[in-house]
C-alpha cells in the first residue's frame, strides 16, 4: 500500500499560519509518532504575495495590523507591533518562500519557517529583506554561501512557482490548508485553530479507512 501523505500550504509570512502554529506543532508532532513509517507530512509553501520593491500602503499597513491584533485576541498569539514602525514594508512574501526552499536543500526547512515567523513577528526584522533572511541562515549555521547562491537562483525560484502552482492545484488558495492524500484520493480538512485534538482524529480516521 502506498504511503499516505499530509500537505501543510502554508506561506512563512502569514500571520494566521503564525497564530495556528502552536496547534500545527502538536498536530505534527503525534502524527510523526503514531504514523511514522506510513504517513509523510510534506510542506508547500503557498506564495502569499509575488516579488515587489514598493512600500506597502499605508492603509494596507493599518488593515494587516489590525489582523494581527484580531489574531492576538482570538488566539492570543504573540505580536511585536514596533515591526510597522522599525520597517518599509512591502507586500512581498517570495524571497522568505524561497528562503524555505533554499534551507529545505541543507534539511533546515521547519527550522527556516520557524526562524522567518520569529524574526517577524516577535524581532521586528523584515523578512521581505534579503539580508535579513541572510541573517537567519547564518544564526541557523547553514552554509551561507550556499544558502545565499540557492537564495539566488533561477532554477530555486522555478522550483518554487511550480510548488505554488501544485498547491493551487490540489485547493490550497489560502494559509494555512491541510490536504490528506492516499491513494490518489485527496481530502481537504477543516483548520481548526485551537483543538489539535479534531484534525489528529480525523486523520487517524481516514488512515483506518
Amino acid at each position: 500500500m502506498s504511503k499516505a501523505k499530509l500537505y501543510y500550504v502554508h506561506d512563512p509570512m502569514c500571520s494566521w499560519c503564525w497564530g495556528y502554529q502552536p496547534t500545527w506543532k502538536q498536530i505534527e508532532q503525534t502524527l510523526a509518532h503514531d504514523f511514522a513509517t506510513s504517513l509523510e507530512i510534506q510542506y508547500l509553501v503557498g506564495g502569499l504575495a509575488p516579488d515587489s520593491d514598493e512600500p506597502m500602503p499605508e492603509e494596507m499597513q493599518r488593515q494587516i495590523a489590525s489582523y494581527w491584533r484580531k489574531i492576538a485576541d482570538y488566539l492570543g498569539t504573540e505580536f511585536n507591533y514596533q515591526f510597522w514602525t522599525d520597517n518599509t514594508p512591502r507586500r512581498s512574501t517570495y524571497p522568505a518562500c524561497r528562503a524555505v526552499l533554499a534551507a529545505r536543500k541543507q534539511g533546515a526547512e521547519r527550522a527556516m519557517i520557524s526562524a522567518i515567523q520569529k524574526a517577524y513577528y516577535l524581532r521586528a526584522l523584515n523578512p521581505s529583506d534579503t539580508p535579513v533572511l541572510e541573517q537567519l541562515a547564518a544564526e541557523l549555521q547553514l552554509d551561507c554561501e550556499k544558502f545565499s547562491q540557492d537564495l539566488h537562483s533561477e532554477s530555486l525560484n522555478q522550483a518554487m512557482l511550480r510548488e505554488i502552482a501544485f498547491a493551487r492545484s490540489i485547493g490550497g488558495n489560502s494559509f494555512p490548508s491541510l490536504f490528506f492524500e492516499r491513494e490518489g484520493q485527496l481530502v481537504e480538512l477543516a483548520i481548526d485553530y485551537q483543538n489539535a485534538q479534531q484534525t489528529i482524529e480525523q486523520i487517524r480516521q481516514l488512515m483506518a479507512s
